[in-house]
């Protein structure tokens, strides 16, 4: 590392990508201009996949072997208010999960891995979209993105502003939760605020509701096992005089596995639909799956652990980190072919921490290098000459 046309060359691109933010499948510009670094590359590009998707690959000699490596491209729904020269031009968007520097990383991959062409193999650069809203890896799945582009294995990483700057963080197993949202909607009998025995009550409903759910994880739950069920938003069709007729409580749940997510949901509705017939209520509960858990496969952490080992020491490598509790859609792909995703450490020494989704969070560009020599190492590893 360390060559200063190709540093250079990686913060342009950051601070492009950055200047002009688009969300969840409406990322047109940004997947235009990857596509056409990528051809200047002399990589073969094809576009539009699952919507704003693309798919570049890069072949070299005549092995048989194709390594995945994706980033997301998709910003939030936020506005910036860090003063930068490079500040997004896009009023109400910006990069503030880092897929700035996720693209801009495996762009540099791309160009590592075309300029040394040190492998045996195909790579193909996969840049999805729409990961925020957790519907973009599986846009590209149905779009038949593994039976087009097959792929044996997939990485790829996320940025971590609590970690320490250029240390690399994985494991072998759950590493990232999936993410389940819910919908419960109580019908019970309006009334005047001064007459509650002439109604049914659905905000008192709601609040036996709210408090039983969280007995599903104490005490329904085996405690070896990991879940969070969070209550985060409640409506009603009140007035400050007048009980309501229909409140609707809604949240999400986060777990690791498929047994554990059956449970929440059956656990949830017996709940809700048992206090709402308690009391003469209607109840109506709904369920759905966003995020699948994100599973590291055991032989992909170990590639995974090797090219950290290599590229930023063992010192700096943590291999059984602990899992996360936020989710990453990336586990739709390692659901249907072995992968490994990885946390690149981004806070720098004596540096005030900003959280992912903050409106004042800019990626540390001092790891973009970092994680291009990683993506690039693992093709190494996994496809030698």
């Amino acid at each position: 590392m360390g060559n200063p046309d190709f540093k250079k060359q990686l913060l342009e691109w950051r601070h492009y990508l950055h200047k002009y933010p688009e969300t969840a499948f409406e990322e047109k510009k940004t997947s235009a201009y990857i596509a056409l670094e990528l051809k200047k590359m002399g990589l073969q590009v094809h576009e539009n996949i699952g919507g704003t998707g693309i798919v570049a690959s890069l072949t070299v000699g005549d092995g048989k072997g194709v390594i995945g490596l994706r980033a997301d491209m998709d910003a939030l729904n936020l506005n910036e208010i860090k003063e930068l020269s490079y500040r997004s031009q896009h009023p109400g968007k910006m990069h503030a999960c880092g897929h700035d520097g996720h693209m801009t990383t495996l762009l540099g991959a791309a160009k590592l891995l075309s300029t040394r062409k040190n492998f045996n193999g195909t790579v193909r650069f996969i840049f999805q979209p729409a990961e925020e809203i957790g519907k973009g890896a599986q846009a590209m799945l149905d779009d038949k993105l593994f039976e087009r582009f097959p792929v044996d294995e997939i990485y790829g990483l996320h940025n971590m502003p609590g970690l320490p700057v250029g240390t690399v963080h994985t494991r072998s197993g759950p590493i990232m939760a999936s993410e389940d949202n819910f919908v419960i909607r109580i019908k019970g009998k309006g009334a005047h605020s001064s007459s509650p025995n002439m109604g049914v009550d659905p905000l008192v409903i709601a609040a036996e509701i709210i408090l039983a759910l969280q007995t599903i994880v104490a005490r329904n739950l085996d405690p070896i096992h990991t879940a969070v069920v969070s209550c985060t938003e409640i409506h009603s069709d009140g007035i400050r005089n007048a009980i309501p007729s229909n409140v609707e409580i809604k949240g999400d749940t986060r777990s690791f596995i498929p047994e554990v997510q059956k449970l929440l949901e059956e656990r949830m509705r017996k709940l809700s639909e048992g206090i709402c017939t308690m009391y003469g209520a209607e109840c109506e509960f709904e369920y759905t799956h966003e995020f699948s858990p994100t599973i590291n496969w055991e032989k992909c952490s170990k590639i995974a652990i090797e090219a950290a080992n290599n590229i930023v020491g063992k010192e700096n490598t943590n291999s059984d980190c602990p899992p996360l509790m936020a989710s990453e859609d990336f586990g739709k792909f390692t659901e249907k072919i072995p992968g490994c995703f990885v946390f690149l450490g981004s806070k720098g020494e004596n540096e005030e921490i900003i959280p992912l989704h903050n409106a004042l969070y800019d990626y540390n560009d001092n790891v973009l290098e970092t994680g291009a020599e990683f993506f690039a190492e693992i093709v190494k590893i996994r496809l030698p000459e």
